[in-house]
């Protein structure tokens, strides 16, 4: 760099530089609270809600510390399980706040640290304006402000900040070559899987990256052998439960240091000592096995247990797929052109820096995203910014008055930030669920003991912990073989079937001590003669040893084909049982008898006859459902053709009509949340409201 760019920055403009980058991205995401704060549907106990259901999972956890509820939940974890729910009992403890000001504003205040590591690592090549730029850009783009807004509850807020402070203090040990930085690393290193272990295997490749870097340009330095025995310590697994490991691996990283400072040691023997600790750290890290696994676990298309084929989540779920490059540079920089010079930064920055290899897991990671889907881009929106940002320097050389120069890279700094603030301030995403949805769950909670369990789709799984204080089969971290299950439940045209499911599963898997329910019913039985063994009205069950709840949202109603599919398999052979039609959608016209829905299909409501794409199909029932104002469904039946194959219902109160096939229209959901009726033998219905009907299990 010229001398224009040799850094006058003294500590307190530092400080100053850093506080105004902090305060811009935690504003930035305010943005989303000023337009919600007024709407009364997205307010709990005098507070907005959250906005991502994992959110719960960890809230459930702090709720356990704070409160002592979900003991009997054995998805609930302790508190030092993970730093997120620490941290947040902490805040809720030593500060004003409440449980749910703590885990609306936590993902803002944690995230926007990443402005720290992102100036310091600029500073030390004297740069720090370079980095105060890129922590605009960076700590607010597409993809890190997603999952890191305010109400964005989850251990993304540490995703890429964790990884910029140990890039940072990898970098800086490098240049200062003082044992003490990569002390500070190795620290940083052992806390990174309790603030986010997701994110393990791309530390242990910066890891790897470093030690070939480190021998590469100073393996005659002792120092340089004495920094890859406290790296590798801090990276090898030691096997023990949390958070005794975070414990241990802190103190061993401490007295490795302190005897490397005190005493002088043979080169050769540091080389040895390394040496065995990274063979040590390959071997108990399984750290390609951990890196593949990774991969293939969001490429693999489906599950085979015991010789039986389950159908895999990430086959459904949109952050698991591929995705196109538009998408892929919008997440990253907020623009293909942004992306694009953030490439060609990096390769830049590389060249003219080497010591910046260290941060290719993290671009590389997300440059995989384009195949392994939207979540990894995350982790290279921070080293992007700063690859873009001084890309705009080093063009900035050649601009020989310095004003123009600062002018040029404040213009173009703000021309990628601008595609990011627009996409904030259009991007108004709702709270999990709405006040009405979760009174519904806290009636739920005054009918429920702990020790009771709701059947419900996974995605409803945590929010259903956290309000009710009952457990879940599945939930968003174990959605597992046992979606076979709850699909059965929700799609079976038997409400015995349903119940004896219901009832033999939850003994079974408390029995089980919490194993796979699908894998351990089905381990010595044909699950297709075992699900017609169901239907027997004296199907012998275990002993009831708690209540089970089914839990029937109406926002289930647009995933409830996405829902099917993971029990519509015959487990023997993978293959469809049959092809599901269920098209929901809203009357936009009509003309005599005939209604055209918003999907294009149109029912002739006179002939009992549907248009289909090309295809005119005969219905069999044509279904009125009215909800009065107990929350009661009224209907109005009309049978046209016996032998036809499809049935609509218009949810009149909801606006919408599904067209769907016989099968489907008998199924459990449809009749039980759709059209109010059940078996009252088998079910009672306990809480009704227009979002959510909740059925209390007899048998």
């Amino acid at each position: 760099m010229n001398k224009e760019y040799v850094d006058n920055i003294n500590i307190k403009q530092l400080i100053g530089l850093v506080s105004l980058a902090y305060m811009f991205s935690f504003i930035i995401r305010l943005i989303w609270v000023y337009q919600f704060k007024d709407n009364p549907d997205f307010m709990w106990n005098n507070q907005l809600m959250i906005n991502t259901n994992d959110g719960y999972f960890f809230a459930a956890s702090a709720e356990q510390a704070l409160s002592g509820l979900h003991v009997d939940n054995p998805r609930v974890f302790s508190m030092f399980t993970y730093g997120l729910v620490a941290i947040t009992v902490l805040f809720t403890k030593i500060t004003p706040f409440s449980l749910e000001t703590v885990t609306l504003y936590l993902p803002a205040f944690i995230s926007s640290l990443v402005v720290i590591p992102m100036i310091l690592i600029a500073r030390l090549y004297k740069q720090t304006l370079w980095g105060f730029f890129a922590a605009l850009l960076g700590s607010i783009a597409w993809s890190y402000y997603n999952r890191t807004m305010i109400g964005y509850y989850d251990t993304d807020m540490f995703s890429a900040m964790a990884p910029m402070f140990i890039l940072f203090f990898l970098i800086k040990s490098t240049i200062d070559f003082n044992l003490r930085s990569s002390l500070y690393a190795a620290l940083a290193i052992v806390i990174y899987p309790f603030l986010y272990d997701q994110g393990q295997s791309i530390v242990y490749v910066m890891g790897i990256i470093y030690g070939v870097y480190m021998i590469f340009y100073h393996r005659r330095e002792n120092t340089t052998y004495a920094s890859l025995i406290l790296i590798f310590l801090a990276l090898t697994p030691l096997g023990l439960a949390k958070p005794d490991i975070y414990i241990v691996q802190t103190l061993l990283v401490l007295i490795a240091f302190a005897i490397l400072q005190t005493k002088e040691f043979q080169t050769k023997k540091l080389i040895i000592v390394s040496a065995i600790l990274f063979l040590i750290f390959l071997i108990l890290g399984n750290v390609f096995g951990l890196i593949v696994g990774k991969i293939l676990s969001y490429t693999i298309k489906g599950t085979e247990e015991t010789g039986l084929h389950f159908y895999a989540v990430n086959q459904t779920v949109r952050e698991a797929g591929s995705i196109p490059f538009e998408t892929f540079a919008n997440r990253i920089s907020g623009s293909e052109i942004g992306v694009i010079l953030s490439l060609l930064g990096y390769i830049v920055l590389v060249f003219r820096k080497p010591v910046f290899i260290l941060a290719l897991p993290l671009v590389g990671i997300g440059i995989f995203a384009m195949f392994g889907g939207l979540r990894f881009t995350v982790y290279a929106v921070p080293m992007a910014a700063m690859s873009a940002i001084y890309l705009f320097f080093v063009i900035g050389e050649y601009i020989k008055d310095v004003k123009f120069k600062y002018a040029f890279i404040t213009l173009a700094t703000a021309a990628l930030i601008y595609p990011n603030i627009a996409h904030i301030i259009g991007y108004k995403v709702p709270t999990v669920f709405n006040k009405q949805e979760v009174k519904d769950l806290v009636a739920l909670d005054k009918i429920a003991s702990g020790k009771d369990y709701t059947f419900a789709w996974w995605d409803y799984g945590y929010p259903i912990w956290y309000y009710s204080d009952t457990s879940t089969l599945i939930d968003g971290g174990k959605h597992n073989n046992d979606n076979y299950i709850i699909s059965k439940i929700m799609f079976s045209t038997s409400q015995i079937q349903a119940a004896n499911l219901a009832r033999l599963a939850i003994e079974t898997y408390v029995d089980s001590n919490y194993s796979v329910v699908a894998d351990t019913l089905f381990k010595d039985k044909n699950p297709n003669d075992m699900m017609e063994e169901l239907k027997l009205p004296d199907y012998q069950l275990p002993n009831k040893t708690r209540d089970i709840f089914l839990y029937m949202p109406f926002r289930m109603l647009n995933i409830f084909p996405t829902v099917g599919v993971f029990g519509n398999l015959d487990l023997k052979t993978g293959n469809n049982l049959r092809n599901i039609v269920f098209y929901p959608a809203q009357p936009i016209k009509q003309d005599g008898s005939t209604i055209t829905l918003s999907n294009g299909i149109s029912i002739d409501a006179a002939k009992g006859e549907a248009l289909l794409g090309k295809n005119n199909v005969t219905l069999r029932n044509f279904e009125v459902a009215t909800l009065n104002k107990d929350s009661q469904t009224i209907v109005q039946s009309n049978v046209f053709h016996m032998n036809g194959n499809y049935s609509v219902v218009y949810l009149k109160s909801y606006n919408k009509m599904i067209l769907m096939d016989n099968e489907t229209y008998d199924s459990a959901y449809v009749q039980m949340f759709m059209l109010g009726r059940y078996d009252k033998n088998l079910f009672e219905l306990v809480v009704s409201s227009p979002y959510t009907k909740i059925y209390k299990l007899k048998r």
